[in-house]
């Protein structure tokens, strides 16, 4: 198989070091359960170390940063909404949304394929 350098071009198939990366670039997601905002800062760190040494991870990272301000903004809707009781049910469908779709976008990554998050704001570009 001839393969080209991942780094220049995107239609490269990602080597396992990066589909390792990616698949932390959406896991690292889940450190929002230990650290405020965690599941923000995670696939930041992940994007701001890995945006140049590689175009699938520096996607990957952004999909999964721009999922998770989505979501936490989702939240702070859900907080305001607590008063009327449903921000509890909306939190709750919300929390297990993010949690599915985190999962499911670490396993395509680690498959090498690019994931795009449903319902997600395309802040970071």
């Amino acid at each position: 198989m001839n393969r080209t350098d991942p780094g220049t071009d995107p239609t490269a198939l990602p080597t396992p070091d990066e589909r390792t990366w990616g698949m932390l670039a959406h896991l690292t997601a889940l450190a929002g359960f230990i650290v405020p905002f965690g599941n923000i800062l995670g696939p930041l760190v992940v994007w701001l170390v890995k945006r140049d040494h590689s175009v699938f991870v520096a996607v990957e990272a952004k999909e999964a940063l721009n999922f998770n301000i989505t979501l936490a903004s989702g939240g702070i809707v859900c907080l305001l909404l607590l008063q009327f009781f449903i921000g509890v049910l909306f939190g709750a469908v919300l929390a297990l949304f993010w949690l599915i779709m985190t999962i499911i976008a670490a396993l395509k990554a680690n498959e090498g394929i690019a994931y795009r998050y449903p319902f997600s704001l395309r802040l970071v570009k």
